[in-house]
């Protein structure tokens, strides 16, 4: 389990991303790239991280569900990922 204080430092990183994103696109094509570097560093989307959304864990994560490969294991084992089965020939 990530600690609460990385998960909120996520959590305020997309909302700083989605504050700034029109001004970004906007310093962007005026290619204005000094104004841009004023811009706060956690503006920019490329910083923030993808994390499991039911523990927070940073590292294998699996994009297509939005959770973790431990997690994606336990639940899928427990049959709480409709279509996915254990593969075995």
């Amino acid at each position: 389990m990530a600690k609460e204080s990385m998960k909120a430092r996520e959590v305020k990183r997309a909302k700083m991303v989605a504050k700034y994103a029109e001004r970004r696109k906007a310093l962007k094509e005026a290619g204005d790239y000094e104004a841009l570097q004023k811009l706060p560093k956690n503006a920019s989307p490329i910083r923030m991280h993808n994390r499991c959304k039911l523990t927070g864990r940073p590292k294998g994560y699996m994009r297509q569900f939005g959770i973790s490969r431990v997690m994606f294991r336990e639940m899928a084992n427990k049959g709480l990922i409709p279509g996915v089965r254990k593969a075995s020939w």
